[in-house]
């Protein structure tokens, strides 16, 4: 399935509970994506989300269905750039 990054920019500072992030996983359960992780900005405005989605559209089903922003979506490659690697470039997946 695919990688998707999404920004979400928030207008208030963003307060992360347990039940919050149990009811996106439902929500995103019944949507058929999967979140993987996400990083909080230093200001706590902004979430740069990573996810498993057959397409955007699922994603924005998810985000409109929870009241959630998903300002962009960027789709991501099956290379990464890490400077471990050879040549700097690495699988995205490892099967």
């Amino acid at each position: 399935m695919p990688l998707y990054l999404i920004e979400r920019n928030f207008a208030e500072q963003l307060n992360v509970n347990k039940e919050a992030a149990t009811a996106v996983c439902q929500v995103n359960t019944d949507v058929g994506i999967q979140w993987l992780t996400s990083f909080l900005s230093a200001d706590k405005k902004k979430t740069y989300c990573l996810y498993e989605a057959p397409n955007p559209e699922a994603i924005r089903e998810a985000a409109r269905r929870l009241n959630l922003p998903a300002d962009t979506i960027v789709e991501l490659g099956d290379q990464r750039i890490s400077p471990a690697a050879p040549n700097l470039m690495a699988p995205t997946r490892v099967n």
